[in-house]
């Protein structure tokens, strides 16, 4: 187990496997937490100790008697004791506020999300396609000046 006490941090989540000297670490360090608690996959780490937390969620409106889908971001600390990678499905938890944008840290890593990297590899080729359609119609644009010009 951990080489430093590990403490009970007020939520009924397993203690993580590894240890960490980071200071704000829920398990191992002085950071307490409160407030809300969300489940979210990691879309993004390349940050130093931070992941960008995202996930989806349906909203109704009433004017269209329809449900749309809406999609939440947050920044959260990821400590070195948890260390969730892109694609993991994540418990995160409310914090005091660590920095401009920080106020959650990962609490537990739930495994990989199923089919997270395929639907980023499809967004990928759809962000190409529009850029390549853009690409084209400024070129069009180009060439139907010139033609006026002459």
């Amino acid at each position: 187990m951990a080489d430093k006490k590990q403490k009970n941090i007020g939520i009924k989540v397993p203690f993580p496997k590894n240890s960490c000297k980071d200071p704000l670490c829920p398990f191992h360090g002085r950071l307490k937490l409160r407030g809300r608690t969300f489940v979210g996959t990691v879309i993004r780490g390349a940050m130093q100790k931070t992941a960008t937390i995202g996930w989806e969620y349906p909203f109704f409106l009433p004017k269209f008697e329809r449900s749309e889908t809406r999609k939440t971001k947050i920044h959260a600390h990821n400590p070195e004791c948890i260390d969730a990678d892109i694609g993991d499905k994540v418990k995160v938890a409310e914090c005091r506020q660590l920095s401009k944008t920080k106020s959650f840290v990962i609490i537990q890593n739930l495994g990989k999300e199923k089919g997270f990297i395929e639907k980023l590899e499809a967004e990928e080729e759809a962000q190409e396609v529009i850029d390549k359609k853009e690409t084209k119609e400024e070129a069009e644009e180009k060439g139907g000046k010139e033609d006026e010009s002459s």
